[in-house]
C-alpha cells in the first residue's frame, strides 16, 4: 500500500497578509482543494494507495463535506487528553480533543512533525527540562488519544544536525517512546531529515533516506514508512526507487514565482510519484 499524505499548514493565508493562498477565499478554501483534487485520483485504487489531506481546524468542516470520493480528512494534530463518560466533559480551551476532530469528520490525524516537536521543546525548555524523552512521552499521550478516538495517525521523525552522528540513538528513541503502547497496525512512520529542510540546505540524498528507512521497518516491525522531508516533482522519481520507502508528504507544490499550494501540480506529483 502506498500513501500520498497532504498537509495544507497555514496556507489559507492570503498573499497580502504575507500568507500563499491564491486559490479561493477562506470559507471556500478547503472545497476548491478537496473538488480540485479528488477527480485526479480516482484513477488510483483504494487497494493501491491510500489519499490523506491535513486541514488546519477551521476548515475540516468543510473539507468534510467537500469530500465524495478518495480523499480522507484528517486534522494537524490532538490534544493530549480528550473527554470521557465520568470523566472531562470538555474543559480543553485551544485545544483540539481527538474525539472533536473526529466529530468534525477527520479520519486522520498527524502528530509529531517537526515543527510540533520544536513548539514542545521550546515551551519545555523554559521551564527547565531539556530532556528530549519528555517531547515524545507527550506525543504518545497524543497517540493514545487518537487512536482511542478511532483516528489513523501518521507519526512523524527525524534528526536534527546536531543528531546526526547519534541518529540511530534519537529516531530508535522517539519511535520507542512515542509508539508506547500503541496499535501500530494503525500507524505510519513519517521520516523528516530536519537537517536537510529549509532554504540553502542540502536535500537527504536516496542512500541516507533508504538507511533510515530500512532502520525504522526494522526496529517497528515492519511499519510502513513515507518521505516527510517533502515529496515534491524534483524528488518523485526517486523516493519512488526505494523501495522501502511507501509514499510522501506533500505541503507546498510551488516554491518559487507565486509560491503556494496548486491542486494540478500536485496531482503531477503524485503522477511522478506513482508513474501514471
Amino acid at each position: 500500500m502506498k500513501h500520498i499524505y497532504l498537509n495544507l499548514k497555514r496556507f489559507d493565508i492570503p498573499p497580502e497578509l504575507g500568507g500563499v493562498n491564491r486559490l479561493a477565499e477562506p470559507g471556500k478554501w478547503a472545497e476548491a482543494i478537496v473538488t480540485g483534487t479528488e477527480p485526479g485520483l480516482e484513477k488510483y485504487g483504494p487497494a493501491e494507495v491510500e489519499f490523506v489531506q491535513y486541514f488546519p481546524e477551521a476548515h475540516i468542516l468543510a473539507a468534510a463535506a467537500a469530500r465524495k470520493g478518495p480523499v480522507r480528512v484528517g486534522c494537524q494534530g490532538v490534544y493530549r487528553g480528550d473527554t470521557a463518560v465520568g470523566g472531562n466533559f470538555g474543559a480543553f480551551t485551544t485545544n483540539r480533543p481527538a474525539h472533536a476532530a473526529a466529530m468534525l469528520g477527520c479520519t486522520d490525524t498527524l502528530i509529531g512533525h517537526c515543527e510540533e516537536r520544536n513548539d514542545k521543546a521550546g515551551i519545555l525548555a523554559e521551564a527547565g527540562v531539556t530532556d528530549t524523552a519528555a517531547v515524545n512521552r507527550l506525543l504518545n499521550q497524543e497517540v493514545l488519544m487518537a487512536q482511542a478516538a478511532g483516528l489513523n495517525v501518521l507519526y512523524c521523525i527525524g534528526e536534527k544536525s546536531e543528531e546526526q552522528d547519534r541518529w540511530q540513538e534519537v529516531l530508535g528513541e522517539q519511535l520507542e517512546v512515542g509508539l508506547k503502547d500503541a496499535d501500530r497496525s494503525k500507524v505510519v512512520i513519517a521520516y523528516e531529515p530536519v537537517w536537510s529542510i529549509g532554504p540553502g540546505k542540502t536535500p537527504a540524498d536516496k542512500p541516507y533516506i533508504q538507511k533510515i528507512a530500512k532502520f525504522v521497518r526494522e526496529v517497528t516491525g515492519g511499519l510502513d514508512v513515507v518521505y516527510g522531508g517533502g515529496l515534491k516533482a524534483d524528488n518523485a522519481e526517486m523516493l519512488a526507487s526505494i523501495p522501502e520507502i511507501s509514499g510522501g508528504l506533500i505541503a507546498l507544490t510551488r516554491f518559487t514565482g507565486e509560491i503556494g499550494f496548486y491542486p494540478e501540480e500536485y496531482l503531477e506529483i503524485i503522477r511522478l510519484y506513482l508513474g501514471k
